[in-house]
């Protein structure tokens, strides 16, 4: 302690405290004093007095000179160190300001190297992990095939127009099943074994399109909407698929069945008449799932595509995940920051839908960083049919920004309920009081303490 200078401990007897696992009560009582006054040091708005620092020395069984070490020099000390980064080096930072941060705003300076102390640990990891990475995503068929979409915001207009058109060629010759009559290929139902337990497949040969018969009604429509998509908008398909030189002819593949599906949705949910049905039922999945002899899956797949220019529908994101959360499906449309890598947020309803199958849940749902979204989830199946055969049980959720949940009817009810904080993943969600915790989150040390156990699974070191 230089001369005669005030000194100020306000952040580190507030960790001192911390580390300890006492209240500011606790603490007050063990010395003799205030609450209040220890929330005043605590914000370094009073000094700490030699007779207090002696005290603070003897409860706690503490070394003098460590707690009288000046903290402003060190605040002052590190924020150059970190200050020196060369992502500030167009900012004019001069030494007396740095000072008057660490001196008088001990808080903000704590949070600044907190802050900076994560961007470098997650940096660090990031470029660790960076070759085996991009070596993976780059041989990813899958991840390509996702990122082709995500990249046209799941809308492709050429298919999405090309398919109302022939959605209403199929209407006037009575069905998919005539339309396909009449370009001389006929549709059977077929038992799955008769089929090599297959769902779908085209005898060429007899111009015949075989469907298994323990498929469900809406899941038989989609497959001959499907064999039509490839079939009559074959080359449309290829027109899209010509926008982008693709990796492997694996990813190319993928697309090209992704496109197909696209095409069977707009076939069986042609964009004008599907979008004023949305309208009308207020996006009421189960409803519109009805009037379209489709699935709530198939609707709620449609739903993300809705963005036609001049014409576009509330913007949604899809996921569709199993019971051990392995995600197999995700679409969005609506902003929402979807982990690339690890599981999900155990928070989010979606996760806990296969308690109550075929029961629709809503949620409000926060990020970290204050973003607000609303979301229903339920499950749905797929499988099944004949005794013996296996039946995947999956959930789905649809979501969409918290300003655009007054338009659906599932969000009429729920305007009043909080929001459940979640995170994207746990590694990359800094929510120090979460419960549900299964990682520590990158860029956080975790404190280490013999004495205490917190609530949650970690706790963390202050910077």
């Amino acid at each position: 302690m230089a001369g005669n200078r005030p000194l100020y401990l306000g952040p580190r007897l507030r960790r001192l405290r911390r580390e300890l696992g006492l209240t500011q009560q606790t603490m007050a009582d063990d010395l003799g004093i205030s609450p209040s006054y220890i929330a005043l040091l605590e914000r370094n708005q009073r000094p700490v007095t030699a007779d207090l620092l002696l005290r603070l020395a003897r409860t706690y069984r503490l070394d003098v000179s460590d707690l009288a070490s000046e903290d402003g020099e060190n605040y002052a000390r590190r924020i150059a160190d970190v200050l020196r980064d060369p992502i500030f080096s167009d900012i004019d930072l001069p030494p007396l300001e740095i000072s008057d941060l660490a001196t008088s705003f001990p808080g903000v300076s704590e949070a600044l190297l907190r802050l900076h102390g994560a961007y470098t640990r997650e940096q660090q990891a990031l470029a660790e992990q960076r070759a085996d990475l991009s070596q993976a995503e780059g041989h990813d068929p899958v991840a390509e095939a996702q990122r082709f979409l995500a990249a046209r915001r799941n809308y492709i207009d050429l298919l999405d127009r090309r398919a109302e058109d022939l959605a209403a060629e199929i209407d006037k010759e009575g069905g998919a099943t005539r339309y396909l009559a009449k370009k001389g290929v006929r549709v059977r139902f077929l038992p799955p074994e008769v089929l090599v337990n297959a769902v779908r497949r085209f005898d060429r040969h007899n111009q015949q399109l075989l469907i298994a018969d323990t498929l469900r009604p809406e899941t038989r429509s989609f497959q001959i909407s499907l064999h039509i998509a490839y079939s009559s908008l074959r080359t449309e398909i290829g027109q899209v698929l010509r926008e982008e030189a693709f990796s492997s002819k694996t990813a190319e593949t993928l697309v090209r069945r992704g496109l197909a599906a696209y095409s069977a949705a707009a076939l069986l949910m042609p964009y004008d008449r599907f979008a004023r049905a949305v309208e009308a039922r207020r996006y009421d999945v189960e409803a519109i799932a009805a009037s379209f002899a489709t699935s709530f899956e198939q609707v709620a797949h449609r739903l993300t595509t809705l963005q036609r220019p001049g014409q576009e529908g509330v913007p949604f994101f899809f996921l569709r995940v199993d019971e051990a959360g392995n995600v197999s499906k995700r679409l969005d449309g609506a902003g929402f920051p979807f982990a690339a890598h690890g599981g999900g947020c155990p928070l989010w309803t979606v996760h806990k839908v296969f308690r109550r199958p075929g029961e629709v849940t809503t949620q409000w749902l926060e990020l970290p960083d204050g973003q607000r979204f609303f979301s229903i989830a339920r499950t749905v199946s797929t499988g099944g049919g004949r005794h013996g055969s296996v039946r995947t049980l999956r959930a789905i959720a649809l979501g969409c920004a918290a300003e655009e949940a007054s338009r659906l009817v599932y969000a009429q009810e729920q305007d009043q309920r909080p929001a459940t904080p979640i995170g994207v993943t746990c590694r990359l969600c800094h929510r120090a009081e979460c419960e549900a915790r299964s990682a520590p989150p990158i860029g956080r040390d975790i404190l280490a303490d013999d004495y205490r156990r917190p609530a949650q699974p970690y706790a963390f070191a202050e910077s």
